[in-house]
C-alpha cells in the first residue's frame, strides 16, 4: 500500500494491545496497520512507542481577555511540546464564553494559531440557562460547564433552583466544578493570611462532597448525564463510582502527584488550585480509585497565573497552576514508577474522553480514524526545566522534577506538529467533531 506518511517500526499501542507494526495515513486518516510499503513521508518510531494522540478534556487558555498568562497559541503550542493533540478549553476568559458569538470569536482566534484540534465549552449562566440546548450544538463546542463555586461574576451557578434549570436545557454530558459555594462562603474566616496551607481547610473535603451529592441527585431528577471536573477526595469517588449510568468523573496529575504537606511548605502559593492540593492520604486514596477504574478521563486543569500574581501573599493570590504540557509526562513518570499501568494512562487520555464526550474519529489507533499519534519514549530520563516549558506564564510546580518517560513526538491529522522538542512551521489545529452536533 502507498501511503502519505508512514510511521516505521513503533511499538504502536492498539485497542487490543501492542504490536510491533508499521502505520500507514492518507488524508489525515489511519489507512493500514501493517502491510505498509511506501510513503511519501517515513517517521522512524523504532525503539518508541505510539500511542493514541492524548486529549486533555480541561484546559484555560485565557483567551481573550486574560493574555498576559496565556493565550490560544502559546496554550496549544505547550500542548503539542508535551504530547497532547487535542484540548477542550474552558468558557471563563473576559469576556465570557457564554454565548453564540463567543464561541464563534473564540474558533475565529484559534484558525492558524492552535497546534492542536480543539473544542470551547459555553458557560451556564443564571441568564443564558433556556438558550443552553441550542448552544450545546454549536459546531466547535465541547458542551456546557457548570461552575457550582469558585468562579467569579456571571459564571457561577450555585443554588438548586438554577442548577436545575441549567440541567433542563439540552442533552449533552454537562461538566461541573463541584464545590459548594455557600459553605466556603460561610468558612472565609478559615483562610489564614500568608499561609496557602489553610486553603484546602477553607476549601474542605465537606465543600466538595457536599456539591457532588447535590448535583448528583439534581442531575438524577433532571435525567442529564454529568462529568465531574477534578476530583480531590477519595469519597467522592467512591460515590461518584456508585453512580455510573449518570456521572463521569476526572482526576488531574496535579492531585496524583503533588501533597499539600510537601506542597505547600516547598512552593507556597504556587500549589494553590481549586479544588485544594489535599493531603498525601487523599493522594493515595485517588490512586486506588483510578486503579479501581473509577475516573473516566485525565485532565490538566491548566490554569496559568502569572508569576507575580501567584507571588502575591494568599488569600490574595489566584487559584490555578499550568499542566496541559506536563500532563503525559507526569504520568509516564507515574507508569515508570509502577503505580499505575500505561494502558490505563492510555484509556484515561484517549478511549475515554471519546467515549464520555462522543467525539468523532479520535480516541484509538485504528483504520478510518484521525492520525492523532503521541510518540514516547518510556525510557527517557530528564528532568522539567523552564526552557522547555512553551506556557506564556513561564513557570511550573513540576520544575526541576526527574522523570522517566518523555513524549517525542505530536502528530496530529497526520501533520507532525512536534518532534524532539521542535515545532513544525505552521499549526495546523481544527475544530474538534462530536456525535451529538453532527449527527445528533
Amino acid at each position: 500500500m502507498n501511503v502519505d506518511l508512514k510511521l516505521k517500526g513503533g511499538r504502536v499501542h492498539l485497542p487490543s494491545g501492542p504490536v510491533e507494526a508499521d502505520i500507514g495515513v492518507s488524508n489525515g486518516r489511519i489507512v493500514a496497520i501493517g502491510g505498509v510499503l511506501d510513503a511519501g513521508e517515513t517517521i522512524d518510531c523504532t525503539g518508541l512507542d505510539v500511542l493514541p494522540g492524548v486529549i486533555d478534556s480541561q484546559v484555560h487558555f485565557r483567551e481573550p481577555g486574560l493574555e498576559a498568562k496565556e493565550d490560544l497559541e502559546s496554550g496549544a503550542r505547550a500542548a503539542v511540546l508535551g504530547g497532547v493533540t487535542a484540548v477542550f478549553e474552558m468558557p471563563n476568559t473576559k469576556p465570557n464564553t457564554d454565548s453564540a458569538e463567543a464561541v464563534q470569536d473564540k474558533l475565529a482566534r484559534a484558525k492558524d494559531r492552535m497546534w492542536c484540534d480543539h473544542a470551547f465549552y459555553v458557560g451556564a449562566t443564571n441568564n443564558n440557562a433556556e438558550h443552553l440546548a441550542e448552544l450545546e450544538r454549536l459546531p466547535g463546542t465541547a458542551g456546557i460547564k457548570i461552575f457550582m463555586g469558585a468562579s467569579t461574576g456571571d459564571l457561577l451557578v450555585s443554588d438548586d433552583a438554577n442548577l436545575a434549570r441549567v440541567l433542563a436545557s439540552g442533552h449533552r454530558r454537562v461538566a461541573i466544578h463541584a464545590e459548594d459555594e455557600f459553605r466556603m462562603q460561610d468558612r472565609l474566616g478559615e483562610r489564614v493570611p500568608g499561609d496557602p496551607s489553610s486553603h484546602p481547610v477553607w476549601r474542605d473535603d465537606e465543600s466538595a462532597m457536599l456539591a457532588t451529592r447535590r448535583i448528583l441527585g439534581l442531575a438524577r431528577a433532571a435525567r442529564r448525564r454529568i462529568h465531574v471536573l477534578h476530583v480531590t477526595t477519595p469519597a467522592e469517588l467512591e460515590l461518584l463510582g456508585q453512580n455510573k449510568d449518570i456521572a463521569t468523573c476526572e482526576v488531574t496529575p496535579q492531585h496524583l502527584t503533588l501533597a499539600g504537606e510537601e506542597a505547600y511548605p516547598t512552593i507556597g502559593t504556587f500549589a494553590q488550585m481549586n479544588p485544594p492540593i489535599r493531603s498525601g492520604a487523599h493522594r493515595a486514596g485517588l490512586w486506588h480509585w483510578l486503579n479501581q477504574g473509577v475516573p473516566d478521563v485525565l485532565g490538566s486543569d491548566h490554569a496559568p497565573h502569572t508569576r507575580e500574581e501567584k507571588a502575591k501573599p494568599y488569600p490574595d493570590s489566584p487559584s490555578g497552576m499550568p499542566g496541559v504540557q506536563t500532563l503525559l509526562p507526569l504520568m509516564l513518570n507515574h507508569v515508570a514508577e509502577g503505580r499505575t499501568t500505561l494502558q490505563r494512562v492510555i484509556d484515561l487520555t484517549s478511549a475515554g474522553p471519546q467515549r464520555i464526550f462522543g467525539i468523532v474519529g479520535k480516541g484509538r489507533i485504528a483504520v478510518g480514524y484521525d492520525a492523532d499519534f503521541t510518540v514516547v519514549d518510556l525510557k527517557a530520563r530528564w528532568t522539567v526545566e523552564e526552557s522547555w516549558l512553551a506556557s506564556r506564564c513561564g513557570w511550573s510546580p513540576f520544575t526541576d522534577m526527574q522523570l522517566t518517560g518523555k513524549p517525542v513526538g505530536t502528530i496530529v491529522r497526520g501533520n507532525r506538529v512536534m518532534w524532539e522538542a521542535e515545532l513544525a512551521n505552521r499549526a495546523v489545529g481544527q475544530p474538534i467533531r462530536f456525535e451529538a452536533v453532527e449527527f445528533g
